[in-house]
């Protein structure tokens, strides 16, 4: 039993040094310098937070040409051990830059030269380029003699040096070959001794006796970090140039302003956090684990993707070469159809010709005829070779080749084809879509409006996600509503829910695959639903002065002679006529809210909502010029506020003119604003494209809301015991424009609400 428990036990040992190996060794790629690609050895910060080598950051520095600004590396503390056989190896590899250089250097500005003042109005700046992040970081006009030493990462790799054994035992540096194992190290001495050697180095009585000795090492660091400029120990951190600094560093004006904290607050926050983020990625190693699973499965499934795309574009490329290959295969048959063609053509005529020489051929032959004295027989002969004489004659006077050697007419024309295989290259997704926020708005639907940018690949179709943002959160990833395959570069949601925010985007798609999704848009919709009207001139309405529009949705008031003679008795007293314009529905319950577009060249116009039978009582029939004490401003210039008990207004209206909005002291002080943000009463503000208003009919009230923004205007109260409709109100010229509703433009919208598409 007591073996089981010891072989237990050894296994559990082992085990755990196997972890500490193999974590040890997953660790040493942090501790290896980016330039020599070896250990760390004292380690400087640079300011883009990377680390490097002392020595290999002056080597990097003679490289670059700067001189005077990295520190000789000769000018390491020394130390009874400072011989060349203990010196950095790296030391010998640096090249020092060719004098030529030099000189032009010190000449442009780098180090002390005699004309050179320090402290010059434009010193020079170094610029490090880092092996880490390939970016050029400005070490300021010290150089290297500026930065700190990372004596954390240096105590990292010395512990990581004693765990695994690296480089074996430290020797003592003072000994006569062979060198015994050191015991001991000094700190001042940046040396390690045997026992021997350390009590020769540091005899009793002299200074070198009271030397603290430390454990043998290779990497000797001060006690504490110092200040590269004062060469003091550091004690407070400034948080805005994210620096340690010194007493003396914090009162300089470097610093002044700065938000200075005292070193320890800075070492407890960053351990803190530093903690908390440690321990949440160890509390989700299963969280870490699965994500490499899944970025291990990525990458099989990346090289099995990859192969097929190989596959695929070897396999059309092949068939774009059996293409090309049939077609030159026809192109030569008919070249050589054509050629074998003249070559008949002209082996004929050679023939021919030949048969004409004498002695041969047709010239014998009519020789030998011409010797014929029978004159019946010659006839009978002689007319048929005459016949074949005046040809060939015929032909040597007219000499033509049969066939020309030209083949010109077989030349091909392949600069489209050229250009076309030139531009073969791989289907593009299309790029994101860019939301035209002009278009975009949400009234009793919303209506979304997108296109690509200029050089983007073209879409099939489009994909639409939206969702609402003033919904608690559910647990899990973020739940997206979304409508495929909308054709054109519009669409509608149907029955959103009002007073809500909306947050929609937009992705193309083609053979490709899908390309990125456009920037989100907020949208917020109406605090209340729709109230579809027209307007109705019957009541209050001149038709001299307003002309109402066709489709009864816009008026327009044109200013007549009443106003010209309104203004001819200005100074013995002014009376104007108002016309108004009514909606042609009531509200009788619930809250109802609509838009409008005021002319901002609007001279004065009033639009709100009043009492059906007030308004009716008031206008209809009503002379032509009456008094501005009756102006159906929210019912306050009636004598309402004469009375003790003040009771809600029958009507309640926002003024407008000029392009501005009055909001009225009368109104305000009874009417209250919508909220803190909201302006001040007695004040103007700027018309906003839209105007919203907003009838709750069972608390007796109408907010007026900028309808872009529905950012609120004014609240006020209303007498609901009746009916109430949408009044506008215009003295001069103006104009309003009712809002349409999204679902009744005229283009063709594919809608995102339902399954079903609206022509």
């Amino acid at each position: 039993m007591a073996e089981g428990d010891d072989m237990q036990t050894f296994t559990s040992i082992m085990d755990a040094l196997v972890r500490i190996s193999t974590s040890m060794k997953n660790m040493e790629k942090e501790l290896l310098c980016p330039v020599c690609q070896e250990m760390y050895k004292q380690p400087l910060v640079l300011p883009c937070t990377h680390n490097v080598c002392q020595a290999c950051a002056r080597e990097v520095l003679g490289q670059q040409g700067y001189v005077g600004h990295g520190g000789d590396p000769s000018s390491e503390p020394t130390s009874p051990a400072s011989t060349p056989s203990t010196r950095s190896p790296r030391l010998s590899r640096r090249t020092l830059p060719k004098p030529d250089r030099l000189d032009r250097l010190l000449k442009s500005g780098f180090g002390t030269y005699p004309g050179r003042k320090r402290g010059a109005l434009h010193p020079h700046v170094i610029m490090f380029p880092c092996p880490a992040c390939q970016g050029d970081v400005e070490l300021g006009e010290r150089g290297l003699a500026g930065l700190f030493r990372n004596l954390t990462l240096e105590r990292v790799v010395e512990r990581y040096r004693q765990s695994v054994s690296v480089g074996g035992a430290i020797l003592c540096q003072l000994c006569k070959p062979p060198p015994l194992e050191a015991t001991k190290g000094c700190t001042e001495c940046r040396a390690t001794f045997c026992n021997e050697c350390f009590k020769l180095f540091h005899p009793w009585g002299t200074q070198k006796a009271q030397h603290e000795p430390t454990l043998p090492t290779l990497s000797f660091r001060p006690k504490g970090l110092m200040c590269p400029d004062h060469k003091e120990e550091v004690t407070h951190y400034c948080k805005t140039c994210q620096r340690l600094v010194c007493q003396l560093c914090r009162v300089r004006r470097t610093h002044s302003g700065h938000k200075i904290t005292p070193v320890l607050n800075a070492y407890q926050a960053l351990k803190d956090k530093l903690t908390k983020s440690l321990t949440y990625i160890l509390g989700n190693q299963d969280t870490v684990q699965t994500q490499i699973c899944e970025l291990e499965e990525t990458v099989r499934h990346t090289e099995v993707s990859g192969q097929q795309a190989r596959e695929e574009v070897s396999q059309l490329v092949r068939g774009l070469g059996a293409v090309l290959e049939e077609k030159r295969a026809s192109l030569l048959q008919a070249i050589e159809e054509c050629q074998q063609e003249r070559l008949a053509r002209l082996s004929a005529q050679i023939r021919e010709r030949r048969s004409l020489l004498d002695g041969s051929g047709l010239v014998g032959y009519a020789q030998e005829v011409l010797k014929e004295t029978d004159q019946p027989c010659f006839v009978q002969a002689a007319k048929q070779l005459h016949n074949r004489i005046a040809r060939a004659t015929e032909a040597l006077q007219t000499f033509r080749p049969a066939a020309t050697s030209s083949f010109r007419h077989c030349q091909l024309d392949v600069g489209r084809e050229m250009k076309l295989l030139t531009e073969l290259n791989f289907l593009r997704v299309p790029e994101a879509p860019v939301i035209d926020t002009q278009r975009t708005f949400a009234y009793d639907q919303i209506f979304l409006c997108w296109r690509l940018p200029p050089h983007s690949p073209p879409a099939w179709h489009y994909t639409i996600e939206f969702r609402r943002t003033d919904v608690p959160a559910q647990p899990g990833p973020t739940r997206w509503q979304r409508r495929e395959e909308v054709r054109g570069t519009s669409a509608l949601l149907e029955n959103p829910d009002t007073g809500s925010v909306y947050v929609l985007r937009v992705r193309g798609c083609n053979k490709a695959g899908y390309g990125e999704y456009s920037e989100d848009v907020h949208l917020h919709t109406p605090p209340a639903p729709v109230l579809h009207f027209f307007l109705d001139g019957r009541w209050g309405a001149s038709r001299e002065r307003l002309a109402i529009s066709k489709d009864q949705r816009a008026v327009r008031s044109v200013p007549g002679l009443p106003l010209l003679l309104a203004a001819e008795r200005l100074l013995t007293g002014c009376h104007l006529s108002v016309d108004v314009v009514l909606g042609d529905v009531a509200v009788t319950q619930g809250r109802s809210y609509w838009a409008c577009a005021v002319d901002p060249a609007s001279y004065l116009v009033k639009v709100g909502v009043g009492l059906e039978s007030k308004l009716q009582e008031s206008f209809q029939g009503a002379p032509d010029v009456i008094s501005p004490r009756y102006d159906p401003d929210s019912g306050h210039d009636s004598g309402a506020e004469d009375a003790t008990v003040e009771a809600s207004p029958p009507f309640a209206f926002l003024t407008i003119g000029m392009g501005k909005i009055l909001l009225g002291s009368a109104a305000s002080s009874n009417a209250g604003l919508t909220g803190r943000d909201g302006p001040a009463a007695g004040c103007t503000v700027p018309l906003p494209p839209r105007l919203g208003i907003c009838l709750d009919y069972e608390r007796g009230r109408v907010s007026f809301l900028d309808a872009v923004s529905f950012r609120g205007l004014l609240e006020c109260p209303l007498d609901c015991s009746g009916p109430v409709c949408p009044a506008f109100c215009f003295i001069g010229g103006g104009a309003v424009q009712l809002q349409e509703p999204v679902g009744t433009k005229p283009e063709r919208k594919v809608t995102i609400g339902g399954f079903a598409k609206l022509d």
